[in-house]
């Protein structure tokens, strides 16, 4: 999986087994996933024509799906826990009903593990009680109603054949949610203090939370080595499963987590101003780019 942002749209590529609000709960093979900013007020075509013209305007062919958010992509929030990542857009609108919320919350959630046809459709359930929970709680707004549109994703073989509330997927969906739902609502109410997605990950590190990360703010610059380009930090390719570059571990709680510290590439200036200019590039396009200037 890798995910960058154009203009108004959130591009996740990869190859993923995938089900949605918008299919209905039928699973199906696609290699892009996308949230795409729509103007409120303006004249909206059929949502499947939407969909296409954008994947079109981006050069993507058949094998896509996606959400429409109100909310400035800019203010995306993602979520890693492990090797599942979330992505959230959402806004607070007081006296909401179903109908004008459309776009209020967009959610796709990726894992990195794969998972079976039912632990697929678990996972959305899980996730749709989530989100119908954080709307109950104070950090939540009370004054919001359950109304978003999810994708539930994964990459990989079929690692899981159960997603309920306590799995390690359902647990880790539950909580990226939960606590992501307040965080993007936060970060959609302070627009203009970031012009990029806010990061969170889940620590171990001095006892289990949530925590931001910013490069301004990173106690550990520089990690790698003397003028390196934190642009990219946390990486948009993670994780990629390249095991030239990373390779999967024992986590404290016993599940596995991607390792990548001894990774340079998106770090090495020339592959993150190669990366600005190309934000579609391939990770296979970036280990090029990478291996050339190391020659």
């Amino acid at each position: 999986m890798r995910y960058f942002l154009d203009k108004n749209t959130l591009f996740i590529r990869g190859s993923f087994r995938a089900i949605s609000t918008r299919t209905a709960g039928r699973i199906l093979p696609v290699g892009t996933l996308l949230i795409h900013t729509v103007t409120p007020k303006k004249k909206r075509i059929a949502p499947d024509k939407e969909l296409e013209l954008i994947a079109a305007g981006a050069g993507i062919g058949p094998g896509y799906t996606g959400l429409f958010t109100t909310v400035p992509i800019q203010d995306l929030c993602v979520f890693q826990y492990d090797f599942i990542t979330v992505f959230i857009t959402a806004a607070a609108r007081a006296g909401s009903d179903m109908k004008d919320a459309d776009g209020q919350v967009s959610i796709i959630v990726c894992s990195g593990q794969g998972l079976t046809d039912a632990a697929l459709h678990e996972t959305a359930e899980v996730a749709t009680e989530a989100m119908a929970e954080a709307f109950r709680s104070p950090a939540g707004r009370k004054r919001l109603t359950p109304a978003g549109e999810i994708i539930i994703a994964c990459e990989g073989a079929q690692e899981h054949s159960s997603a309920g509330p306590s799995s390690p997927v359902g647990s880790r969906v539950r909580a990226a949610i939960l606590f992501g739902i307040a965080e993007a609502i936060r970060k959609q109410e302070r627009q203009g203090t970031k012009k990029r997605p806010s990061f969170f990950i889940f620590s171990r590190f001095k006892g289990e939370h949530w925590t931001e990360w910013s490069p301004e703010d990173c106690p550990y610059y520089p990690c790698h080595f003397e003028g390196q380009r934190c642009d990219f930090c946390y990486c948009p390719l993670y994780p990629c499963n390249d095991e030239a570059l990373g390779q999967w571990v024992e986590s404290s709680n016993g599940g596995k987590i991607w390792n990548c510290a001894r990774c340079t590439m998106i770090h090495e200036p020339a592959v993150a101003d190669y990366l600005h200019k190309h934000p579609e590039a391939s990770k296979d396009e970036l280990v090029r780019v990478w291996k050339s200037i190391k020659k």
